[in-house]
């Protein structure tokens, strides 16, 4: 592609690119000397699954792969070890270098569902890191100031509020500048929220001695709920590992505004033929977009077919799981020995909310019991068949 046609791709979905103009040049340089850009984004394994949200920015480095780039999915295993504290309200837990590794176990096989492995350097930041002397990482700190950290949003938002901030937290966006620095990246991507840590990354690079990388950030992905960025922690995500189903009934949940920034950053759809569609149409059209990415056309065939007969037609899912039912027990204890719901106090909750019924009858008081056969539905999504 030209240089027009690389920008039109690039820009795809983008919020800022910092600078349009310096991005034309290295295309241009790339171009003449005929070398592909280093592009960067990393990803902190602290937790083992990786959701929709994560593919913005997957899909994006797929992009630049496709344009012949040659890409980088950095591995934060030295950097997770802190936590990023980028949009937290408090102190973060930190995570043992041991629950890091396990799960980053799961990661290159996930992200090769969007990325093509054979051309995607995979590097984990644990190789420079674990090398450097005190000395070194002390000398890291000279190349961010105390003013630039009080003047960060989150943390000034925390300090403001008499919450506390660590010395270990400044330490993270200056880790993540040093990956820029130790790759010579040429662009680095992240989310809205990243900027601070992105533009760290650029002045690093000064301060070395290198060009500074050009920052391209993309959108937070909003979760189920329409509201908050999508989170495991909230309970909002879809993960791409989800079983088709799932993924199916999910996306169907979301809202039709939503549903918009859904096509755009996370399929290659034409926005203008969808906006010609019906709402309903274009929602199960995007679902099986999605699904066919990470399970195949036929899986998100099936499931279109299995989520019209169990919601449209209201007829019960042909692969409920099945709890065998001894004597009588709390509802609260069978959905979350089935694994229906995460736990007893979520079951209470869902009650509370009347999105639990048995045989078609809401269930109210949160100490009921069943002593007999059939199914039992919470929301409209899960469904748990007992038997005696």
């Amino acid at each position: 592609m030209d240089i027009k046609q690389q920008l039109e791709v690039i820009k795809r979905g983008a919020v800022e690119i910092i600078s349009e103009a310096e991005l034309v040049r290295k295309l241009e340089i790339c171009q003449k000397e005929k070398r592909p850009l280093r592009v960067k984004a990393g990803f902190d394994p602290t937790a083992p699954d990786i959701h929709l949200g994560h593919t913005v920015l997957l899909r994006k480095m797929r992009q630049f792969q496709d344009l012949g780039h040659e890409v980088y999915f950095l591995i934060g295993d030295f950097t997770a070890q802190i936590g990023d504290p980028t949009g937290k309200a408090a102190l973060r837990k930190t995570l043992s270098k041991e629950e890091v590794i396990e799960n980053a176990k799961t990661y290159k096989k996930q992200v090769g569902k969007v990325l093509d492995l054979d051309k995607v350097k995979v590097v984990f930041n644990s190789e420079w890191f674990e090398k450097l002397s005190v000395a070194q990482y002390l000398s890291l700190t000279m190349h961010v100031t105390v003013s630039q950290m009080f003047a960060r949003e989150d943390f000034k938002k925390r300090l403001d509020n008499k919450q506390d901030v660590s010395l270990l937290e400044f330490m993270y966006p200056v880790l993540q500048g040093y990956d820029s620095v130790h790759l010579k990246a040429d662009i680095e991507l992240g989310g809205t929220d990243q900027i601070f840590n992105l533009l760290v990354g650029r002045d690093m690079q000064k301060d070395f001695g290198q060009e500074p990388q050009v920052v391209l950030t993309m959108p937070l992905l909003e979760g189920t709920d329409g509201i908050n960025k999508m989170s495991k922690s909230l309970g909002n995500y879809i993960a791409i590992n989800d079983k088709p189903g799932d993924m199916f009934g999910k996306i169907m949940s979301i809202s039709d505004g939503l549903m918009f920034k859904y096509y755009t950053l996370l399929t290659d759809e034409n926005l203008d033929e969808v906006k010609k569609l019906h709402p309903k149409e274009a929602k199960v059209r995007l679902a099986k977009s999605i699904i066919t990415q990470y399970h195949g056309q036929s899986e998100a065939d099936t499931a279109a077919e299995e989520f019209s007969r169990v919601f449209a037609s209201k007829e019960l899912p042909a692969d409920m799981p099945v709890y065998k039912l001894i004597g009588e027990k709390p509802v609260v204890d069978i959905c979350a020995e089935s694994g229906l719901v995460k736990s007893k106090n979520e079951t209470r909750r869902l009650i509370q909310q009347s999105a639990v019924e048995f045989e078609g009858v809401k269930i109210s008081d949160i100490g009921a019991k069943i002593n007999s056969a059939g199914v039992l539905k919470i929301g409209s999504r899960r469904f748990l068949k007992i038997e005696k």
